[in-house]
């Protein structure tokens, strides 16, 4: 019999669904899965720290982390990561050809500390030389009004952000023109040549690769986070926790790579993966603490440089130190 029911907040990835349906279970815990949306989880745990087992974002990890009053215990498992060269939104008649352009610019941005945003700065700023300090900021919703920071944060001098106004979306700001660009997790429903509005990066795929071949960097966008009193209470879930999550995605990698029948409704699924293969090694979407310290440590940079944290901090806050190695037979 399992030792403890708790709940476990998290999108539903073929990642996890092994997890989330049975096929893999976690040693002692029986799971009570909630698949939600990213936005609601996030809102809902670091509001109220209600879910026992969840995704959390990383940006916000890290702005809890810097405090010192983070709900959550990190486990070095990522639900979610991408390049976010296709998260920078443009109107396509306002004469930005490259992201220099964007200098002097209105850009949207659903929160300020949003992770994507804060990876999509860093390559404006290491890249391309395009500062924080060099736009204005316009932070709302992207589709619905009234979206605020889940979490509050001092911006360093400089940086110019204003809100939205009353009742107005980002998405319909940026198809009428009252601002250039936006950058966000989501796609605007404004997208696309009826609006003006296309992406800074003509050939996002490619820019993500150069970027790719030049950094080694899968950018992280999301880890899995324990609720801090259970892990005081049972040490033994965070690396429970990760043993599960990599047994889930184990097998979920064995499922995709089954050539008899594509498992997703995506076709050329095979030769993607083959081409992923080639450019980040087989196991392109790593787990674990050594294997992505290097991540983690360039985001910790730009959080920290973008006046996100107060002081920079060290990869191994963030995870529980039980999930920094794993046995091997």
């Amino acid at each position: 019999m399992p030792h403890l029911q708790l709940s476990l907040a998290i999108g539903d990835y073929d990642r996890a669904r092994p997890l989330l349906d049975g096929d893999v279970r976690m040693d002692g815990v029986e799971i009570v899965p909630l698949k939600l949306d990213p936005e609601e989880i996030f809102f809902r745990a670091f509001r109220h720290a209600e879910f026992d087992i969840c995704e959390l974002s990383l940006s916000s990890f890290s702005v809890k982390t810097a405090a010192g009053d983070c709900p959550y215990v990190g486990v070095p498992v990522f639900p979610s990561r991408m390049f976010r060269h296709t998260s920078v939104y443009i109107r396509t008649d306002r004469g930005i050809e490259s992201p220099a352009d964007l200098t002097g610019r209105r850009v949207g941005l659903a929160e300020y500390q949003l992770t994507a945003n804060v990876w999509a700065r860093g390559f404006l700023q290491d890249d391309f030389g395009v500062s924080a300090e060099d736009v204005t900021w316009v932070r709302g919703g992207i589709e619905a009004p009234g979206r605020i920071e889940k979490i509050a944060v001092k911006l360093p001098e400089g940086v110019k952000l204003e809100d939205a106004p009353e009742g107005e979306t980002l998405s319909g700001m940026l198809a009428r023109g009252e601002i250039d660009a936006l950058i966000g997790p989501r796609m605007p429903s404004c997208f696309g040549p009826e609006h003006n509005v296309g992406w800074l990066f003509p050939d996002p795929r490619a820019a993500a690769i150069d970027y790719f071949q030049r950094t080694r960097i899968f950018p992280i966008m999301h880890i899995l986070g324990i609720r801090r009193e259970l892990v005081t209470a049972h040490p033994w879930l965070p690396a429970t926790a990760l043993k599960a999550f990599v047994q889930a995605k184990a097998v979920n990698a064995a499922h995709l790579a089954d050539t008899a029948t594509t498992k997703v409704t995506l076709p050329f699924l095979e030769e993607q993966i083959l081409e992923a293969q080639r450019l980040m090694g087989d196991d392109y979407w790593s787990y674990g603490f050594h294997e992505n310290r290097h991540v983690i440590e360039e985001f910790l940079r730009l959080h920290h440089e973008q006046g996100l944290s107060p002081r920079r901090l060290k990869p191994e806050e963030l995870f529980h130190p039980t999930t920094f190695e794993t046995a091997v037979i």
